[in-house]
């Protein structure tokens, strides 16, 4: 009895959000337009994505910095991007955490490093994009409104997979288990199957091909991306960094540019496309 009341009370709850933070269709069709990743669903996912977006503008919480004016077209421009990853997982998987906020461009950010012999520095640097374990996520606006477009189809190389806040709603989900570390959490009921330690071991692995890879290529190589191998011109060299900066560009390259990222990295493919549920090289 308590069951059928507590879902029949969830339910209603997910209407009134539903109703209330309706996206106009308007302001839908103008973010979609600007986002030609989302263009290749489907109009049954476009429509999932639509709701998941909805109930996360219902759920989260917006604030700007530095006098930036908050827009509808900000808020639903985020949504929609941030929704992406979960459109086969769902708006629970954003759990434990409202704060999201919008700066005008790129922000500062202090954190401390240590060096080779084990003393602390604190280090200023900038940053278009951060992610707080059960904290806030904070984004530069000017990042936001020019993600990535996909595929030159002049020359059919990777172009741009760059994509803010794929990047960091990506290390949300890394989070969802502890600090990040490049291995999401699986769910026994979306994921059947799935060994997670297995899949881990397979995924670190690529982090290594990838950081080895990287680091084969000269310096001054970097100079000139064009003349790099196509392979490395699918995933930011900033994956090198670690495994949870791999696992966010290597997310960003698989929903913006899913194509190249299957032709020069299917393994990896594969992975993202056993976590996230998705198969966008497909659509």
């Amino acid at each position: 009895m308590f069951g059928k009341l507590t879902s029949y009370l969830r339910s209603r709850s997910r209407a009134r959000k539903l109703e209330h933070y309706a996206i106009p269709d308007d302001l839908w069709t103008h973010t979609v337009a600007a986002l030609p990743y989302v263009q290749r669903y489907g109009a049954e996912d476009q429509a999932a994505l639509r709701e998941l977006a909805t109930l996360f503008i219902a759920g989260k919480e917006y604030s700007t910095a530095h006098d930036l004016p908050l827009t509808d077209e900000m808020v639903v421009s985020v949504a929609v991007q941030a929704c992406v990853p979960i459109l086969k997982l769902g708006i629970e998987w954003y759990r434990g955490w409202h704060g999201i906020v919008l700066y005008p461009g790129e922000f500062l950010i202090r954190r401390t490093v240590e060096d080779e012999i084990g003393l602390v520095h604190g280090v200023e640097e900038e940053a278009s994009g951060e992610a707080w374990e059960r904290g806030p996520v904070i984004l530069s606006w000017q990042d936001v409104s020019t993600p990535g477009a996909g595929l030159d189809s002049d020359h059919a190389l990777p172009a741009d997979t760059y994509n803010v806040v794929i990047h960091e709603f990506a290390h949300k989900l890394d989070m969802l288990d502890g600090e990040p570390d490049g291995v999401p959490p699986f769910s026994r009921v979306l994921h059947p199957g799935v060994d997670a330690e297995q899949w881990a071991e397979g995924f670190l692995s690529q982090y290594d091909v990838f950081a080895d890879a990287c680091e084969a290529v000269p310096d001054s190589a970097w100079d000139h991306p064009e003349r790099l191998p196509p392979r490395l011109r699918v995933i930011d060299p900033y994956g090198c960094e670690a495994p949870s900066e791999f696992f966010a560009v290597a997310s960003e390259a698989f929903f913006v540019e899913p194509e190249g990222l299957r032709r020069h990295w299917s393994t990896l493919y594969k992975a993202l496309a056993t976590f996230y549920r998705q198969d966008p090289a497909e659509k």
